[in-house]
């Protein structure tokens, strides 16, 4: 039930690399390609996945309503996606999304910045001067993407089990190490075990779903948990209204036995005097 999520920098090689990854190990790659397979399935279409897709807010209230329900939309496909095991998930935060399960081999692919321009400027026919502005600007997006979502340095070397330097290292080296990886004990985890927290998380997902899915509810001090099918509502909102309607989507989640509230409801608003 392993699954290993690959992190890379753009031109680093690592598509390739996840590619022949999931074919020696005879995983399922979930890439930008397989979630657009589905994407469907959840009432995503191709162009609000592409506005969500590893890409951080835009700080414009109605446009990041919509954004943050797409990419919860993405994330649940990621989590049912690892609930079936054996999976590559590619980018899209998953070694942060999944973090609280242990048999997840976290790996980095990673190269020094102007190797990364020279390949992509290559592999894409560019101008090096324009391949070095596009190598950039995807190390900020992403980079912002992780640190407002998951508070995290993209960059930083804890956040991963393995780091590979493409370098220093060859395709068929990095391939080699990754899949020597995924069979260490020390990620061994039972099934049961796995599967619960998986599908703790899931809830979550969906009921997270279900509050950013409401124009009437602003949810973002609102903390929600999932234990052994328990949702627990905590952190504030607004007003009583909209704890009300928060703790009744929450019930009404599909999988959900019990909805604990812990809410606060704190009116920070103020009516301007007059003049």
């Amino acid at each position: 039930m392993a699954i290993i999520t690959i992190s890379r920098h753009m031109g680093s090689g690592g598509i390739p690399i996840a590619h022949r990854v999931a074919e020696k190990l005879g995983y399922t790659l979930v890439d930008g390609d397989a979630i657009l397979e589905v994407a469907e399935q959840y009432g995503l279409t191709r162009e609000s996945v592409e506005q969500a897709d590893e890409k951080p807010p835009h700080f414009v209230e109605t446009l990041d309503l919509k954004h943050e329900t797409s990419l919860h939309l993405i994330e649940l496909i990621i989590l049912e996606f690892a609930l079936k095991g054996n999976v590559i998930i590619y980018g899209r935060g998953g070694q942060d999304l999944l973090g609280e399960i242990q048999s997840v081999l976290r790996v980095r692919i990673t190269a020094p910045f102007e190797d990364r321009v020279e390949r992509w400027a290559e592999r894409e026919w560019l101008d090096p001067d324009y391949a070095r502005i596009l190598v950039r600007k995807n190390d900020q997006q992403r980079g912002g993407f992780i640190k407002y979502y998951f508070d995290r340095d993209w960059d930083d070397p804890l956040g991963y089990d393995l780091v590979i330097n493409t370098q220093r290292l060859s395709e068929e080296s990095a391939v080699r190490i990754i899949c020597d990886g995924i069979k260490d004990r020390h990620l061994a985890e039972s099934k049961l075990e796995y599967k619960k927290v998986l599908a703790d998380l899931i809830l979550r997902k969906r009921i997270e779903i279900a509050i950013s899915s409401t124009a009437d509810i602003e949810q973002y001090l609102l903390e929600i948990t999932v234990l052994d099918s328990v949702a627990t509502l905590g952190g504030q909102l607004h007003s009583e209204p909209e704890r009300q309607r928060a703790v009744a989507l929450a019930e009404a989640t599909a999988g959900v036995t019990k909805v604990i509230d812990r809410v606060q409801v704190i009116n920070y608003r103020t009516t301007p005097h007059e003049h």
